[in-house]
């Protein structure tokens, strides 16, 4: 492909044809510049799913912890409720 638009510069470049080589470059250079905008938002595009990936996995990891804490904590509180209900009977019993 590449030949293919030497060919038509070197031969715009001998016809002495300045305002058509003109056009011929300025229309390469949008295209190149096209292919890069087009570029650069397919990389944002996949950085934003990687981030929303990312996020929903610590969002799962924190949920997972806040399911263990809770269950740490209802088996701390269990002795403590026997405690209690073993206080509030011998309080009943002194009154």
């Amino acid at each position: 492909m590449i030949p293919f638009f030497r060919k038509i510069r070197k031969k715009m470049a001998d016809e002495n044809k300045p305002l058509k080589y003109i056009r011929y470059a300025v229309g390469e250079i949008v295209l190149v510049v096209i292919g890069i905008l087009i570029a650069l938002q397919i990389n944002n595009w996949k950085e934003g799913r990687n981030q929303k990936a990312l996020s929903q996995k610590y969002l799962q990891a924190l949920y997972m912890d806040f399911l263990q804490n809770k269950v740490m904590v209802a088996h701390a509180i269990e002795p403590m409720e026997g405690t209690k209900r073993a206080t509030r009977s011998l309080a009943v019993f002194i009154d």
